[in-house]
């Protein structure tokens, strides 16, 4: 049997083991609270602007001459005058002489030619004064019936004949001994010369080749789907050129004249033609931004003033997935909007329709966009932790005293 020591014993160890639990349990401070954590996903946006605008077609080209002449010998003899502005790069006014071809066997011929029209002319003086004579030879005798012959008119026809032919005679020498004076046909810009002075030429020799200075021509090609872009397919347009000069890039004005109107077999683009006027600048103001003239053979870019395109927008084109783009509402919610497309420039597309002033695109990709999701701007992120850093302060003020 146990006795009454045994039995109190047990129990005044638990009840000292319970005291201590209870008491060191009190000393033990409570476990601080973790602050919830913000998982709303953080976004970038760029507002919209609505604006007027023109557009504009880019394209790109060669400056050419309107006009490029090959100047032909049209007469045989030898070049016993050179004009000192005759040579490759020289500029020439319309009417200038370039050269001249030895002139003497054509002022021989034409002294010819005014002999032979001379003595066309005497002869047919003579022959109608034959042809009166036989007429009134004829009135003389009675019931006769005279001829043609009779009365000379087949020889007068005749004689009619040889003065016209030698009036075209005197014609040919008096063209032949104008060509022997080479004439620039317009001002022009020497391209080339392939003659010396003492050469002898032949009908058909080339000369030299020279390049109108009054208008410069740029083929520029067009995509098809570009001219919609253009008002009245581009015709009349004004163009602004873009090129290099001396180092430094060079703006010129132009403007278009006229449509090839055919569509190219291999790059299947059509031509437009822009036409500058004066472009090396001899009689007009009209060079580049710089002064400079506006060289054939610059390669150029263009750009061609287009048609009025309203109040659109302007979107960086990945943000638009199947004509959709997201935006971030009032609300601060994910909210996908369609939109209609007018043109896509580079890594920019046009919206005409679907978006309004202000209106907030979403510009960061998101992991997992669910129309409707909660979404939240960095600056509002950085608002809410300024809000409880203040807090967390004051509650570390509090229990330190």
């Amino acid at each position: 049997m146990a006795t009454k020591k045994q039995i109190i014993l047990p129990i005044v160890v638990i009840a000292v083991g319970v005291a201590g639990f209870i008491g060191m349990s009190a000393m033990k401070k409570p476990p601080e609270e973790k602050e919830e954590l913000d998982t709303t996903p953080l976004v970038s946006v760029q507002a919209v602007e609505i604006h007027p605008m023109s557009f504009a077609v880019s394209s790109y080209g060669v400056v050419s001459a309107k006009y490029e002449t090959e100047l032909v010998s049209q007469v045989n003899g030898e070049i016993v005058y050179l004009s000192e502005a005759f040579v490759k790069g020289g500029f020439v006014k319309k009417g200038d002489v370039l050269a001249k071809i030895d002139p003497s066997d054509y002022e021989a011929a034409l002294i010819d030619a005014k002999a032979n029209m001379a003595s066309a002319r005497a002869t047919l003086v003579q022959e109608k004064a034959f042809g009166k004579v036989a007429e009134e030879e004829w009135k003389r005798i009675e019931n006769g019936v005279p001829t043609e012959l009779s009365l000379r008119k087949p020889q007068l026809a005749q004689e009619v004949a040889k003065l016209n032919s030698s009036e075209a005679g005197l014609k040919r020498a008096n063209r032949n001994l104008e060509r022997t004076i080479i004439k620039a046909p317009y001002d022009a810009l020497i391209e080339a010369r392939n003659i010396g002075l003492g050469s002898y030429v032949s009908m058909g020799t080339p000369l030299g080749k020279v390049l109108s200075t009054a208008h410069a021509e740029i083929r520029l090609p067009i995509a098809d789907k570009e001219l919609q872009f253009l008002d009245s397919k581009g015709k009349g347009a004004e163009v602004v050129l873009t090129g290099e000069f001396a180092g430094q890039m060079q703006q010129w004005p132009a403007t278009i004249v006229r449509s090839e109107g055919v569509i190219d077999n291999r790059s299947r683009m059509t031509y437009l033609v822009a036409e500058v006027v004066d472009p090396y600048g001899l009689k007009t103001n009209s060079k580049g931004s710089n002064g400079s003239e506006l060289r054939y053979g610059t390669y150029v870019t263009a750009s061609i003033d287009g048609s009025h395109a309203g109040q659109v927008a302007e979107l960086p084109r990945h943000l638009v997935i199947n004509n959709q783009v997201a935006i971030l509402d009032h609300e601060g919610k994910l909210r996908y909007k369609d939109i209609t497309i007018m043109r896509q420039i580079g890594s920019k597309v046009i919206v005409s329709a679907g978006l309004e002033e202000g209106a907030n695109v979403i510009t960061s990709a998101l992991d997992y966009p669910i129309e409707g999701m909660q979404l939240a701007l960095p600056q509002e992120a950085t608002l809410d932790d300024d809000t409880k850093e203040p807090q967390a302060t004051q509650l570390a003020m509090e229990e330190k005293d």
